[in-house]
């Protein structure tokens, strides 16, 4: 039987989940490494490719919290103002219900912002996490 490197790599993966009870050294990897006939040059080059994506992956994650906090922020505010305007609509002139136009545009803002967050996939967030990363 024949293998694949594909499935070379998801046995091993699979071995490795099953047989790890602690981590491995640096030397360890590279031990594995040897064994399995990969040269130090390119497991050099893999390991600073892994690592920038760890990095990467930090940055993301700590930057779509310092957003998602912003948001949050934003969202209560929304509520502790537009609740007491419409406190004080109530009170003053209940015939009338004037409160509902700053909570229509204020919410209308609030739904750009949510939006704009939650959504990661686009070309915006990608201009904000590099400016973002610039500035840290």
């Amino acid at each position: 039987m024949t293998y694949d490197s594909q499935d070379v790599e998801q046995i091993l993966q699979i071995a490795l989940t099953h047989k790890q009870e602690g981590e491995f050294s640096r030397e360890q990897l590279v031990e594995m490494a040897s064994e399995l006939g990969i040269s130090s040059n390119i497991l050099e080059t893999t390991e600073q490719k892994w690592l920038a994506q760890q990095e990467e992956e930090r940055s993301r994650r700590t930057f779509n919290t310092f957003r998602s906090r912003a948001f949050w922020a934003h969202f209560v505010s929304f509520l502790a103002v537009n609740l007491f305007l419409i406190l004080l609509n109530l009170i003053t002139s209940p015939s009338y219900f004037w409160a509902i136009f700053p909570v229509l545009g204020w919410g209308l803002g609030l739904f750009f912002h949510w939006w704009s967050v939650y959504q990661t996939k686009t070309e915006d967030y990608e201009i904000a996490f590099q400016k973002w990363r610039t500035q840290i």
